[in-house]
């Protein structure tokens, strides 16, 4: 199924503790799609078919989103229903254990739900709300079913239900009931934590090209219906992850972090913390930061790179929040105009290798050394007060013994900040100061 921006963690919904023994500060493990440790986990498929894998999704995410972004109704569109990481999650009274997929794409959480209209094939088993006591569907004229855009929500009048319908970029689709349940995470530590009185989607009718090990989707973007907005002030409007390099080739694993202690309280050069205003702007699912240029070496190009401003006649035409931070996009994506720029500084940069043409057509830059070993420069990427320095790997991808390509590429439509440039950095997210954080960090050690 096409992909989208996803995290995909070991969550476990129980409902075993009461809202008042929250912690504030928790962490949940993140298995990347790849990883020996995922349930999509092929062993036929070598680094580079995964590799390509992954670019072919960041191309395909890169154009739904664009296509949202483009639409009259901005409230609306769900960029797709893949992802990069995965979930397994447990949910009602007595809780029921399912996988699904997190995705930072969106917002209300769904899992399939009995009895079905239409349900794709799922592995695990399907959620039954009548099997639940803590399950209570929405009315109609609640604050959480008007959450949703006129597109997105309905009614049932004979029950006073209040429904959701989600369409995909990718054509998958889900339609339900919008309730409330006990969700509960199994944090790291092994203690679940319980949300009772979660809004979610009961999906009766879904379809599409979602796969078989997953159960639905667990939305973690910026809305007011997303699992992150919903926590709220029990994790004190504060989340971060760490995405280590190793975790789509080896059993290492990732790790999301959620309250108080979970992005540093120290913002200082002496500590290595930078940080960039979050841009508040419709949809308000998506993170929105403000590129102001890269840097290659000590050559600074500035980024020319606009945004999408429904308030101009849908136009691209802003500099502010011109581009989205991404989990679940691998590659970036940056301005073709600035990108024609910055590929030549990059190239007179490198040493010791010719550039050469990707064999699978996707990356632009790419450089092979023959026995000699490459000389790589080093690229900060300048946001509005936070200089990001980037090391090889959050920059360029090793594609074969002797070849390494730039991992960002240049993009018509909404530039995205992905996931290998954020690599080894802990990415803290503060909601209520609408900051974003990066400080350099060995993720793979950090669990």
């Amino acid at each position: 199924m096409a992909t989208q921006i996803l995290l995909c963690f070991f969550l476990f919904f129980s409902s075993t503790l009461s809202s008042s023994s929250h912690p504030r500060n928790f962490s949940v493990e993140l298995i990347h799609r790849d990883s020996p440790l995922s349930p999509l986990y092929n062993p036929k498929n070598t680094v580079t078919d995964r590799l390509n894998a992954a670019f072919l999704r960041s191309i395909s995410r890169s154009r739904r989103l664009n296509n949202i972004l483009s639409q009259t109704d901005l409230q609306s569109g769900l960029i797709g229903a893949d992802g990069e990481f995965f979930m397994s999650i447990t949910i009602g009274t007595p809780p029921v254990k399912v996988f699904a997929i997190a995705d930072t794409g969106s917002d209300l959480t769904w899992v399939q739900c009995k009895p079905c209209q239409q349900c794709y094939k799922e592995n695990g088993p399907i959620f039954d709300k009548k099997k639940s006591s803590t399950y209570k569907s929405e009315p109609c004229d609640s604050r959480n079913c008007h959450a949703l855009s006129s597109s997105e929500r309905g009614c049932d009048e004979s029950k006073n239900v209040c429904k959701y319908r989600y369409s995909y970029g990718d054509q998958s689709f889900s339609k339900g009931d919008v309730a409330t349940e006990t969700i509960s995470i199994d944090s790291a530590s092994g203690s679940p934590v319980s949300f009772p009185g979660t809004v979610f989607g009961c999906g009766y009718n879904n379809g599409g090209t979602f796969d078989e090990t997953g159960s639905g989707i667990i939305g973690l973007g910026g809305g007011h219906l997303s699992l992150i907005s919903q926590l709220g002030s029990s994790i004190s409007k504060k989340f971060s992850y760490c995405l280590s390099h190793k975790s789509a080739t080896t059993n290492g694993t990732s790790v999301i972090n959620l309250g108080t202690n979970s992005i540093p309280s120290s913002l200082s050069k002496d500590s290595g913390v930078i940080s960039t205003p979050l841009v508040d702007k419709e949809p308000r699912t998506y993170y929105y930061l403000t590129l102001e240029a890269i840097s290659v070496g000590k050559k600074k190009i500035p980024y020319t790179g606009s945004s999408y401003n429904p308030n101009d006649g849908g136009i691209f035409s802003e500099t502010s929040g011109n581009i989205i931070i991404d989990s679940g996009t691998t590659l970036t994506l940056l301005d073709s105009g600035f990108f024609d720029k910055f590929g030549a500084a990059v190239e007179e940069s490198v040493t010791g290798a010719k550039r050469v043409s990707d064999p699978q057509g996707l990356l632009s830059h790419c450089f092979k050394s023959g026995s000699a070993e490459i000389g790589l420069p080093e690229i900060t990427v300048h946001f509005t007060g936070a200089d990001v320095r980037l090391s090889p790997i959050n920059a360029f991808v090793k594609v074969s013994e002797d070849m390494v390509c730039l991992s960002m590429i240049p993009t018509t439509e909404v530039a995205i900040y992905g996931n290998f440039a954020q690599m080894d950095f802990l990415v803290g997210y503060d909601l209520e100061t609408r900051t974003v954080s990066f400080q350099r960090m060995d993720c793979s050690a950090n669990l």
